[in-house]
């Protein structure tokens, strides 16, 4: 068995039963008990309602005796966000001094493919409401702004990583700024990337133009650039990710113009969700998204009720 090569195929494939209860097979050659976790769960979902819960305590048993020693791979400072059959597969590390050293640990993981990079400062965003917050609040102390009074990141930190595995990025309120972004958009040299989170990161018309000028990012489906100081040019750049399903563009001041560049983009007709306020295209846009032909039904009928 090459297992290298199952692993690669594990990580394009996750969803492969055959080849994990394979790669199960190895594992317990190896003595790793999540060779045994592979199969339980695998027979979990073959089991009738009846007889699940005794399946159940059998896995939350072997999780609970092992799983601290599943994740020795892994930096001190890491978070595991999810997992497959005991694997890491989605991780978050803050960011430092010493991130570079963590992302490379990380990315070693065997099957991580989502990789999400935090600051002190976006610690709490899940408890704020972004509908409520002015332009001012963006540097208030603890806001996602916080960040940037300290300087902005140096992106050279990540500069020549192998990405290659990851399918999903998070990035959401760093403060990487045009110039973070354009290394990021050499850094990625990768095809598999689907998701890009580029929440609050200031990264402008010219961050977004860079990224789009990238050859190995047509692929996305999901981006999301919400508060970007994205314009109506940065719009007309999105129409290098033909691909895309899912947009964020909320709090970018793009105007009609940028609904209208929105609409002229190849991706338009195959989008199923859609973030924008009335606010961040006027209501001329709104008009335009609510009567455009080439719109989804759906998302048109929203923008009829704005």
């Amino acid at each position: 068995m090459q297992v290298t090569a199952v692993e690669d195929a594990l990580r394009a494939h996750p969803d492969d039963l055959a080849s994990w209860r394979a790669y199960s097979d190895w594992l317990l050659e190896q003595g790793d008990t999540r060779g045994t976790l592979i199969r339980l769960e695998q027979r979990l979902a073959r089991t009738r309602p009846a007889d699940r819960p005794a399946v159940e305590r059998e896995i939350a048993d072997l999780v609970a005796e092992h799983e601290g020693g599943w994740d020795d791979g892994l930096p001190s400072t890491a978070r595991v966000l999810a997992r497959r059959y005991g694997f890491a597969v989605e991780a978050a590390v803050q960011w430092s001094d010493d991130v570079r050293e963590a992302v490379e640990q990380v990315l070693r993981g065997r099957f991580v493919t989502t990789l999400r990079i935090t600051s002190d400062a976006a610690a709490g965003e899940d408890d704020w409401d972004e509908d409520d917050w002015e332009e001012d609040d963006y540097e208030w102390e603890g806001g996602p702004g916080a960040a940037a009074r300290s300087g902005r990141l140096d992106m050279q930190a990540l500069d020549g990583l192998d990405l290659g595995r990851l399918v999903e990025l998070d990035l959401s309120y760093l403060d990487l700024g045009p110039d973070g972004a354009e290394i990021l958009a050499a850094s990625l040299r990768t095809d598999r990337l689907r998701a890009l989170e580029l929440r609050y990161c200031r990264i402008g018309d010219a961050g977004l133009a860079a990224l789009a000028a990238s050859p190995h990012l047509g692929g996305l489906r999901r981006l999301h650039l919400q508060r970007n100081r994205v314009t109506a040019e940065g719009v007309r750049s999105l129409r290098r990710f033909p691909e895309l399903t899912e947009l964020d563009l909320r709090y970018n001041d793009i105007g009609e113009a940028g609904a209208e560049a929105l609409l002229a983009a190849p991706f338009a007709g195959s989008l199923a969700r859609l973030w924008l306020y009335d606010s961040d295209v006027g209501q001329g846009g709104v008009r335009k998204l609510a009567h455009a032909a080439n719109l989804p039904s759906g998302l048109r009928s929203l923008w009829r009720c704005v």
